[in-house]
């Protein structure tokens, strides 16, 4: 690594040159990026909801939809309406009742049918597109839409709410950036000494981003969750090999050594004091991938690649970046306004007792309120109530009664008896309020060749049939999901080989895959990092306390929401633990780090915890005060509600893990100091020297 170092060093000028010229690529791959808006999209492709999907989509030609309430308006104006939707590139059909009554007489639609497009005062168009809910053109096809919308008519459905989410993110995505870049600035100048130093952490942070984002190209796509949040956390999690990397290079020329031989110094330092703690937070982050829902994958990827990348630029980047502003970093200093917390090192060790106790006593009602917080899955749960979508949906509540479409799919070999018995099911499911479907048609007495071709088309296809039952329920909610469940039992004792599908039950799947994954995703992040720990400090003793501080404070920030009555996305139960323990858990390696060197320099056990919190406090005050500043100030600006808890949370889980290094742990390793050292191999340098 020293012969890297100094090379780095030597070849400053055209490392910056080459690192610039790569950020053109980077933005190229960064536009070309595809970013996807539709998080049922990431459902694995085995489930029954997915299949019927696919069957929706190439055989009725009606897996993606909208709808269109139509208020007090005539039927010529409907007509005209229905054309120009029809005409939009991307929408295959509109269809509304004035178009079954151009082919039949009134009499003869199925009355479920009529109440399902015609309540008298409103009238319902279904609007089908040509690709899916989340698909670009599709996306496309729903502004134009909106284009043609005027205070008589409601746009609704899934395609409506993706659309509304992809507006909102591509408003507030460069807010999010500028808030955290400002607020990490300001703590930044608090912390540090160099008043140009925050910019040059900043700059060196960017090379970073950009190539991280760029490189998302090889993904083909990434979810707007991860493009929301991936700059940031990046950014918090980096900040920390930036401070440690300009603390070192300080440290030695504090020593006599010139610019470069103290760079190529700090240089080799960084790389070996960040190496345990960046491996640490690339496994929590990693840990995502083995999620069932395909989002964790995408999360888990692009954020450890951007540690990876964090870590490139503090260690080759970074080092170019400071030789060359070295002068005027150096020449203009403030005085430094995060202290060290001396006093803070004396209150641990001298109270560590009633500091356990108290986590103890904090830790029991948390932990129990963790498992009582209300989450919710449904996407338009998350966006203001003033948009496009939120409106649509609400109207279709209040004037249909049908804030869900339920799509069941059975075979067309059924005979009349057997599709009796299903419709039959279906009817008589608590919360469905109408269903349509082609032989409703026919038990009207109509033979099925003399129904037109677009009526059939709707609903027979490619050896199914396609039966439309409308839900009261909302989707996602507990009655919806159980509604759901009923259903396929009902429909599959008759038919095995049906399937239900559509909005309610992508959610319902949603609902146990993401239940399925927190158990897993938080097992395999918390074993990951305790490997690395326990192969980097050699011990099996470390791991279980430092790890059991972060936990603690995961549990802590979990159950908040409890207390406070708030529902957090589902999501949220799935990557906050797994971020906090990847980003946080670093301030516990850089204490433990730092006590077992006081130690082998034959420092007592309370004497080497004073000296380890104190040296350590103003490095963890103002890396965990950045990822604060930088998740809190997203938290306030944001107008989606998934984005904003979740930026909400990691940043208080940001302050109760400082809390928590800086009060528990040292707690604990005055207790446990001993353990530590009995159950770790030469943990004080010296076989067989006895804990002091």
């Amino acid at each position: 690594m020293r012969k890297i170092a100094e090379q780095i060093v030597k070849k400053r000028i055209l490392i910056l040159v080459l690192a610039t010229v790569l950020l053109v690529p980077s933005l190229i791959g960064y536009i070309n990026t595809r970013i996807n808006y539709d998080i049922l999209s990431y459902l694995p492709d085995q489930l029954d909801s997915i299949e019927g999907q696919d069957i929706l989509d190439q055989e009725f030609h009606s897996a993606s939809m909208a709808i269109v309430t139509v208020e007090n308006m005539e039927k010529k104006q409907v007509d005209r309406i229905a054309d120009k939707i029809r005409a939009i590139d991307g929408v295959r059909d509109a269809m509304w009742l004035g178009d079954f009554l151009q082919t039949m007489p009134s009499e003869m639609i199925p009355e479920d049918l009529r109440g399902m497009l015609d309540n008298g005062d409103c009238q319902l168009m279904m609007v089908t597109f040509e690709e899916g809910n989340g698909s670009d053109r599709t996306l496309k096809a729903v502004d134009e839409m909106k284009s043609l919308m005027n205070s008589q008519m409601f746009l609704g459905g899934l395609a409506a709410v993706i659309n509304d989410t992809k507006m909102l993110i591509e408003q507030e995505l460069p807010l999010y950036v500028a808030v955290a870049v400002g607020l990490s600035l300001v703590v930044l100048f608090l912390g540090l000494r160099y008043s140009v130093a925050p910019f040059i952490f900043l700059l060196g942070i960017l090379y970073a981003v950009l190539y991280n984002f760029g490189t998302n190209i090889f993904l083909g796509e990434v979810s707007y969750i991860t493009s929301a949040l991936a700059a940031i956390l990046q950014l918090a999690v980096s900040m920390d090999f930036s401070i440690f990397l300009l603390e070192r290079y300080d440290e030695e020329l504090h020593k006599g050594l010139k610019s470069q031989e103290a760079m190529t110094e700090a240089v080799v330092n960084t790389f070996t004091a960040i190496s345990a703690s960046s491996l640490t937070t690339i496994a929590g982050f990693l840990a995502m991938c083995i999620m069932d829902l395909k989002l964790g994958t995408d999360m888990g990827v692009v954020m450890a690649k951007g540690v990876v990348l964090g870590v490139f630029s503090a260690v080759v980047i970074l080092p170019a970046l400071i030789l060359v502003f070295d002068k005027p970093i150096h020449k203009h200093k403030h005085k430094v306004l995060i202290p060290k917390l001396q006093g803070v090192a004396n209150f641990t060790t001298t109270h560590y007792k009633g500091i356990l106790i108290a986590a103890v006593a904090l830790l029991i009602p948390f932990a129990a309120a963790q498992k009582k917080t209300d989450v919710y899955y449904n996407l338009l749960d998350s966006l203001p109530q003033d948009l496009t979508s939120t409106a649509g949906t609400q109207k279709l509540r209040d004037e249909f009664d049908m804030p869900t479409t339920n799509f069941i799919l059975v075979s067309d070999q059924l005979s009349s008896t057997q599709m009796d018995a299903v419709l039959e099911a279906i009817e008589t499911t608590d919360g469905i309020n109408s269903v349509a479907t082609l032989d409703r048609f026919l038990g009207a007495g109509i033979p099925e060749d003399m129904l037109p071709e677009s009526i059939r088309s709707v609903f027979d296809a490619g050896g199914w049939k396609m039966i439309m039952a409308n839900s009261s329920y909302t989707s996602a909610t507990h009655e919806q999901n159980a509604q759901i469940t009923e259903l396929e039992n009902r429909v599959k004792a008759i038919d095995p080989t049906a399937l239900v599908t559509g909005e309610g039950a992508l959610n319902r799947d949603l609902v146990l895959i993401a239940d399925h994954d927190i158990q897993m995703v938080n097992i395999v992040s918390i074993l990951a990092v305790f490997l690395i720990i326990a192969i980097s400090f050699k011990s099996i003793s470390v791991p279980i306390v430092l790890v059991a501080a972060i936990e603690m404070a995961i549990t802590i920030n979990m159950g908040i929401p409890y207390f406070q009555g708030e529902t957090i996305p589902f999501i949220a139960s799935i990557v906050i633990g797994t971020i906090q323990l990847g980003a946080t858990i670093d301030y516990a390696i850089l204490t433990m780090t730092r006590y077992q060197e006081e130690r082998r320099r034959g420092k007592d056990r309370k004497a080497a915890v004073q000296t380890a919190v104190y040296a350590c406090s103003s490095s963890i005050l103002t890396s965990g005060l950045s990822f604060f500043a930088a998740t809190v100030g997203v938290s306030l600006v944001s107008k989606i509600d998934l984005i904003r808890s979740l930026c909400g949370m990691l940043a208080r889980g940001a302050l109760i893990s400082m809390a928590v290094i800086l009060f528990v742990l040292p707690a604990l390793l005055m207790v446990f100091g001993g353990v530590i050292e009995k159950t770790s191999f030469q943990f004080l340098n010296k076989k067989g020297e006895e804990s002091r």
